[in-house]
């Protein structure tokens, strides 16, 4: 077959032409490359028939990040952080202690339970209230005490004549409550100082089992929820009330209902996805046959793209999990672009086989293209160290071009098969109709032109207004029942269920980091993130002989004190000072075991300091400045200290999404101009193709706040991902165009006719996100359908009416420049010259 003329010349030109000749020999050989695909799409499925989803946070950061490192080393020493928590509810607060006392020993004996909290270490505080005041403070309440019974005394002295009217020495001791209100003591009694984490209102107990390993390891969650489940369910709950009934919550089990969320919100949305998809396909072609040829290259695409996936990674993670049906839908677009110009070609009498590689010399290249300038996009999003980010760009990357190959390889051979079987495209299939808002773009470009660039400039305005949404919160399901009882017993129980731990190596250490986390508390006031500080080393008072002798002096004194003289509430508040003053001295080995268990790790050894978040760890902006508080900490040789917890990754992650995504949006912008440049071979016509995706980024960004649109750290990720899907719609209008004899109004009928079905099935796959209960997935899909509407209308109005009026322009001024070298050709005309006069 002759070379097309419309060929370019160069490298170009020569892998249009091998395009077209491997395209022609696949046709004349399916069986040949059919069953190479198919060979391929076995190996795929083997290797992916083990993905697993990993949706854990912690493992989406790089080891080396001082967060990763931090938590590795509290597993080492401690286990992990969290809790499973055993709540009873509906019964009187009798049968819920009688629960509490039931359950607790058997929750420590199971095999993965390290120790059991039931009970408050409230009594045994209270009881040794006046030992946690500092010694200063403890004399301050001898001297108010003496001073007001000297007072008292005086008054009751029938000869005492007062010179000067004194005022009543006060007993308000609201000072000191203030003081040490806040303080871990206070606040481990509780909000209420019962024994027992009981809400008598709300008919509630729980139980706080602490499991041997962590809840990032999710068989091992899934075991000892497993095990928690079964205890209970072996459990008479009747003989506790005909309500009563009980539930699970805490770390573990919210760990467990995100990842079932999360695989049910890929299974779901899959498949509705993948129905949408046929459906519209089916519309497009108005022939199953065709929608079968189309869907054929995907799905074997898919199956290298998974296979590689289960040899690289061996699991998908929080974003990957839902590729499959993001690549369907950008991979079935390549389909619809290389199917409708054979299918255009067979209806202006082209042979099956011509038809073919005419396809895939033009067509074929353009998709190539945009291929490979999308590949080049998501490669660039793979340099994060967000190994979500990461895996996705590297992923979808190598996707797009197994989807490509998918193409070449299987698609000819489906058509030359299908033409061996007699099959012809039904007049419905390659009937082409000039489109109307074609003809209306050629009479209507240049308002049309004017009315876009003002639409859009004002978008552009609207850019400054964008924000970053940095609530954690909003990116998880709140309402899973898991979600919302763990909020109900966060609240019962007074303080956060997750604190941060911090691991010096030393007493010495251990000292100075509470005596400087105590100091910045000081320093910052209301700005302070922490919410109080516990250790041993603040449970076990200093100087307690000293003050032991300021508690017998004390309790001398409160023996003088008249008790008819007092009402009720004052006599209760006389004994439980009096029991407070006869406290002996304790040691490190008689605090309560509940007290000093979350303070050993699992050699024994107890340097931890656990500090209490005041900030909510929604709360993005909040954890961040937590992060910034706590590093600041150093000891005494002034090192820095380990900060183990979710909040701290979390901080760091959003710390390197803020950071990585300026460069990432700019490289993939100027990887995008340069690799379209060096495949299409023009600077000019590069800089076109990429005019309107940039135009729809701008106009996307501006029309976000309008809509309360807002980015997260995981809905970033769609601007570099349109960036490299969107900018093919712009090849492949532009690549038909630039033939000199090509029409306009037939060019946008069969290419903006592609261009829609293109971008509508890219949004299918990213609308399968729609139908994600997971927040943060979901404004995935909100954000990516968003911006592939912003692009439809650019590509199909704006961006034609532009181009029409630049031609008109160019046809203008050439005309203009060949009428004056029409002019400059002629010769100049003849001066009359003067006639001789007669003589």
């Amino acid at each position: 077959m002759a070379s097309d003329p419309t060929t370019p010349a160069g490298w170009r030109g020569r892998l249009e032409q091998r395009l077209g000749g491997l395209a022609d020999y696949n046709y004349r050989h399916p069986w040949l490359a059919l069953a190479i695909a198919l060979a391929l799409s076995v190996l795929g499925v083997f290797f992916a028939r083990g993905l697993s989803l990993d949706a854990n946070l912690v493992s989406l950061l790089p080891q080396s990040f001082q967060s990763v490192k931090d938590l590795q080393e509290l597993e080492e020493r401690f286990g992990g952080l969290g809790w499973v928590a055993v709540v009873g509810e509906g019964a009187d607060p009798e049968a819920l202690r009688r629960f509490a006392d039931d359950l607790a020993p058997q929750l420590e004996a199971l095999p993965d339970i390290r120790f059991v909290e039931s009970k408050r270490p409230g009594p045994f505080l209270q009881e040794h209230a006046l030992y946690f005041l500092s010694l200063e403070d403890l004399l301050q309440v001898e001297q108010r005490i003496d001073a007001r019974l000297t007072y008292e005394k005086q008054r009751a002295n029938p000869l005492y004549v007062p010179l000067v009217d004194e005022p009543v020495p006060s007993l308000d001791f609201s000072d000191l409550e203030a003081k040490y209100g806040a303080g871990s003591v206070r606040r481990l009694s509780g909000p209420t100082g019962g024994e027992y984490y009981l809400d008598p209102v709300a008919r509630r107990v729980v139980l706080l089992a602490k499991p041997e390993g962590i809840s990032a390891d999710l068989d091992f969650s899934k075991r000892v929820v497993g095990e928690v489940e079964k205890l209970l369910a072996a459990q008479d709950l009747s003989k506790y009330g005909p309500d009563f009934h009980t539930a699970i919550t805490g770390t573990f089990q919210k760990k467990l209902d995100q990842q079932k969320q999360i695989g049910r919100d890929i299974a779901v949305s899959s498949a509705v996805a993948g129905v949408l998809l046929l459906i519209y396909l089916l519309l497009h072609f108005r022939s199953a046959l065709a929608v079968a040829v189309v869907l054929a290259p995907v799905g074997m695409g898919l199956a290298w793209t998974y296979g590689l996936v289960g040899v690289a990674y061996g699991r998908v993670n929080l974003l990957t999990g839902f590729l499959g049906a993001i690549l369907g839908g950008l991979g079935i677009e390549h389909g619809i672009h290389l199917l409708g110009r054979y299918l255009y070609l067979r209806g202006q009498k082209w042979q099956a086989e011509a038809a073919t590689r005419e396809a895939f010399t033009h067509t074929g290249s353009a998709a190539l293209t945009s291929a490979l300038v999308a590949a080049l996009t998501f490669f660039l999003l793979g340099t994060s160290h967000f190994r979500a980010f990461r895996e996705f760009g590297v992923i979808a990357g190598f996707g797009m071009l197994l989807m490509v190959l998918a193409y070449v390889l299987v698609l000819p051979a489906v058509l030359g098969l299908a033409a061996k079987l007699g099959w012809k495209p039904g007049p419905g299939a390659t009937k082409h109709q000039r489109s109307p808002l074609g003809r209306l773009l050629v009479r209507l470009h240049r308002p049309l032109t004017v009315v876009s660039m003002v639409v859009i400039a004002l978008l552009v305005a609207n850019v400054g207004r964008v924000r970053f949404n940095y609530n954690f919160g909003s990116l998880a399901d709140q309402h899973l029942p898991s979600f919302v009882l763990d909020r109900q017993v966060t609240q019962l129980i007074g303080y956060s269920q997750s604190p941060l731990v911090m691991l010096p190596h030393s007493p010495a250490e251990e000292s100075a980091v509470v005596e400087e986390l105590h100091a910045n508390q000081a320093r910052l006031g209301e700005h302070s993130t922490v919410d109080f500080i516990a250790s041993l080393d603040t449970l076990v008072p200093r100087d307690q002989v000293k003050k032991q002798e300021v508690l017998r002096r004390l309790q001398t004194l409160l023996e003088d004190v008249p008790e008819g003289q007092l009402d009720a509430q004052q006599r209760e508040q006389l004994a439980e000072l009096r029991q407070a003053t006869r406290a002996e001295p304790f040691t490190l080995e008689q605090l309560p075991a509940s007290m000093r268990r979350p303070f050993t790790d699992l050699s024994g050894q107890s340097h931890f300091v656990l500090v209490y978040p005041r900030v909510s760890l929604d709360d993005g902006q909040g954890i961040r400045a937590l992060a910034r508080e706590l590093r600041q900490v150093k000891t005494p040789s002034g090192g820095p200290v380990a900060v183990a917890g979710e909040p701290m990754v979390l901080a760091d992650i959003l710390n390197m999404v803020t950071r990585e995504s300026p460069f990432i949006l700019i490289g993939s912008l100027v990887a995008v101009l340069l690799a379209m440049w060096v495949t299409l071979g023009s600077l000019r016509l590069a800089l076109l193709c990429l005019t309107p995706t940039v135009v729809s980024l701008f106009a996307l960004v501006g029309l976000m706040p309008l809509l309360n649109v807002q980015f997260n750290y995981l809905n970033i990720l769609v601007i570099p991902v349109l960036i490299g899907t969107t900018v093919d719609a712009g090849v492949h209008l532009l690549t038909q165009l630039v033939s000199p004899e090509s029409d306009f109004v037939s060019v946008y009928s069969e290419t903006g006719r592609a261009i829609t079905g293109g971008l509508l099935t890219s949004a299918l796959g990213f609308g399968a996100l729609f139908l994600a209960d997971h927040p943060g997935l979901n404004s995935i899909g909100t954000l990516a359908n968003l911006g592939f509407g912003v692009n439809l209308l650019v590509m199909l109005v704006a961006f034609p009416a532009l181009l029409l009026l630049l031609s008109e322009r160019r046809r203008r001024k050439r005309l203009q420049q060949q009428a004056h070298a029409r002019d400059e050709a002629l010769p100049p005309p003849a001066r009359p010259s003067d006639a001789p006069s007669a003589s």
